[in-house]
């Protein structure tokens, strides 16, 4: 068996394989200590999979805290990790936006699986799984909420500020306007689609994308992106957060483990 470890700033995720099949994975949050959670994700995922630590031959990290974690065999960027990931579920896949909870991502693949290009946003919270957590609870609504507001939206207010603090301060301002949340919720959503389509835009996407990360799992920004992008995402078989950590124990098994 392998195993590749996706240490996030918000959340970790451990992936264990067989064979090349996925025979366990766990999610848990990051929290302050990188290195313990990777720990951590690593007994659980172990453990929901009826084995024992010696029975996995070779473990990757990647993530922000893939340095921090000491008992792995190697560690490998994140833009690497994903390509592997989804080119495993997928061989048409050519590009992947990868929207997580510190940077957003948008990644060109080449025939081989490569990465060939890629625009990374993680100097400002603007279009990251961080800005919507925060944005959802300026609005006083939890994410799942915060979604369906966004695809119930008739009218989506205009949202000019792409930092929190200042997005933040429009949000009061539109509410006490008496603008309604769904449609604030619509705009946030809106602003974020159209700054990530951007990013692909300026890489030249192509038509096989495939969305994942934390903020693929947002129905009205997945939405929202395929309108600004006018594109189908190609869905993929597995939980979309776990796309890094599965493409780390694909390497770890074809690249570094034997």
């Amino acid at each position: 068996m392998y195993a590749g470890i996706d240490i996030g700033s918000l959340t970790t995720k451990a992936v264990l394989i067989n064979n090349e099949k996925i025979i366990g994975y766990k999610i848990i949050k990051t929290g302050s200590d990188p290195k313990q959670a990777g720990e951590i994700v690593f007994d659980k995922v172990i453990a929901e999979a009826g084995c024992e630590k010696k029975e996995v031959k070779y473990i990757v990290a990647t993530g922000y805290g893939r340095v921090s974690l000491s008992f792995a065999d190697h560690a490998v960027t994140e833009l690497t990790c994903h390509a592997r990931g989804v080119r495993h579920l997928d061989p048409a896949i050519d590009f992947i936006i990868d929207i997580g909870g510190q940077d957003s991502k948008t990644i060109k693949l080449g025939k081989n699986g490569n990465v060939v290009d890629f625009v990374m946003n993680d100097r400002c919270a603007a279009g990251t799984g961080r800005f919507l957590t925060m944005m959802a609870q300026a609005l006083e609504v939890d994410m799942k909420k915060f979604s369906e507001f966004s695809i119930s939206s008739q009218k989506p207010c205009p949202i000019n500020s792409t930092c929190i603090v200042f997005a933040e301060s429009e949000i009061i301002s539109l509410l006490a306007s008496g603008e309604a949340k769904e449609d604030i919720a619509a705009g946030l959503i809106q602003s974020i689609a159209k700054r990530v389509g951007n990013m692909a835009k300026r890489i030249g996407t192509n038509q096989n994308i495939a969305f994942v990360g934390g903020g693929a799992k947002n129905l009205g920004l997945r939405k929202a992106l395929e309108e600004t992008l006018k594109i189908n995402f190609i869905p993929i078989k597995v939980e979309p957060q776990i796309t890094g950590a599965l493409g780390a124990a694909v390497l770890a098994c074809k690249q570094y483990g034997g």
